[in-house]
């Protein structure tokens, strides 16, 4: 891909997500304002420019550590949910300064990963950001930590900016961390470490390899970052992973130039509400189905019957995710129930003529259904054949 094919690609992208993180966001006495300054100052002219930007900004409990004095990150879940409680305001006022500069406002939009698992509050959050891109307000997301748990958590800001991307139905993944990209081996104990430019493709191979760099990047590392650019990429979605250190960093990305790695968008592409089922609800339980079931839902792509279910783990409700593996133990999907769990072990094994009798009403014939299905090979390739929907 040459240079005239690179701006081509990210000056057709309307709408992006910046997402910056803490080792950009932070210096040695708190959060780095010379860097805040310089990337609302290139947010800003992308927006005059007609470019739409979600920024996802890391660095409330590292500005919550400098504002109370202490040294050393907390270990206790009680003590981090308080440091971002008090970090988290001096961080969006940071935030704020730096665009009032450039006549913006921006917004605080706060998010747990439970917000984006409930369809509605998915779509409510959705259509907030929509209106405050709307109204030319800069959105500036970030995990919920003050109340986060781990059942509910992201885990990483990189997996929060793909869903982000993903429920904003943005055309771009800009991943500013503190290194230039992705290397073919680990730059600090190789010197002969080569920056990848281009990606094709990300495959669990890549995703192992870079997961075996210890310490890589802090918190996220890199692993989640290649892991959330698969995920964009699910969706048709490039993504760009560069050094948020250096000066005027998005003018580069957005003039075409070669900076960073570049993750090329896939060719076949979940639709949305598929790559929600697929990469947003965590899984509740997991289905047991037999050979004849799997065979019908890889084969033929047909429904989940309850005849075919054999074994039921887990405590779900009506619209939760769970996974289906066969008897063998292998993942075979992931979907999303028309039944909780307690009324699927009533009815696994019988017919669905048979379900009304037994539970005294019936929702639908299929405990899961096609649509709301995903195959684990097509969490790998990608599945072109359902409509792009909300």
């Amino acid at each position: 891909m040459d240079k005239r094919e690179r701006k081509q690609l990210i000056n057709n992208r309307k709408r992006a997500v910046v997402k910056v993180g803490s080792g950009v966001l932070t210096a040695r006495n708190g959060l780095n304002l010379n860097v805040i300054d310089g990337l609302s100052t290139n947010i800003s002219e992308l927006r005059k420019k007609g470019h739409e930007v979600i920024l996802v900004s890391s660095g409330a409990i590292a500005s919550g550590m400098k504002i109370i004095g202490l040294a050393k990150r907390p270990q206790s879940v009680s003590q981090q949910q308080a440091m971002a409680a008090v970090g988290q305001s001096s961080l969006i006022r940071a935030w704020e300064e730096a665009f009032a500069r450039h006549g913006y406002k921006v917004a605080q939009v706060l998010l747990t990963r439970d917000d984006l698992t409930h369809r509605r509050r998915y779509l409510n959050a959705r259509n907030t950001i929509f209106t405050l891109l709307s109204w030319k307000i800069i959105p500036i997301v970030n995990e919920n930590d003050t109340v986060v748990v781990d059942e509910i958590k992201f885990g990483d800001n990189d997996n929060l900016s793909a869903m982000v991307t993903n429920l904003t139905e943005s055309d771009l993944l800009v991943n500013l961390t503190n290194i230039d990209g992705l290397y073919d081996k680990d730059p600090r104990s190789h010197e002969d470490a080569i920056l990848l430019e281009i990606v094709e493709r990300v495959d669990r191979g890549m995703i192992k390899r870079a997961s075996a760099i210890p310490g890589f990047l802090g918190t996220g590392g890199m692993a989640t970052k290649i892991a959330a650019a698969r995920k964009v990429s699910m969706a048709g979605v490039p993504t760009i992973i560069a050094n948020g250190l250096i000066p005027d960093i998005l003018k580069q990305i957005f003039k075409g130039k070669p900076v960073g790695t570049l993750f090329l968008p896939g060719e076949v592409t979940l639709c949305s509400k598929k790559h929600w089922i697929a990469f947003t609800k965590s899984p509740k339980g997991r289905l047991v189905i037999d050979e004849g079931a799997e065979k019908a839902l890889v084969q033929a792509g047909k429904s989940l019957l309850p005849s075919g279910i054999k074994e039921v783990s887990g405590r779900f409700s009506l619209g939760n995710s769970v996974l289906l593996v066969n008897e063998v133990g292998k993942t075979i999907a992931v979907g999303m129930v028309n039944y909780h769990s307690g009324d699927v072990r009533k009815i696994m094994g019988l017919k669905s003529s048979q379900i009304e009798s037994e539970l005294g009403f019936k929702h639908d014939d299929e405990v899961i259904h096609r649509d709301n299905l995903i195959l684990a090979d097509q969490m790998e390739e990608g599945d072109d054949a359902c409509l792009l929907e909300p």
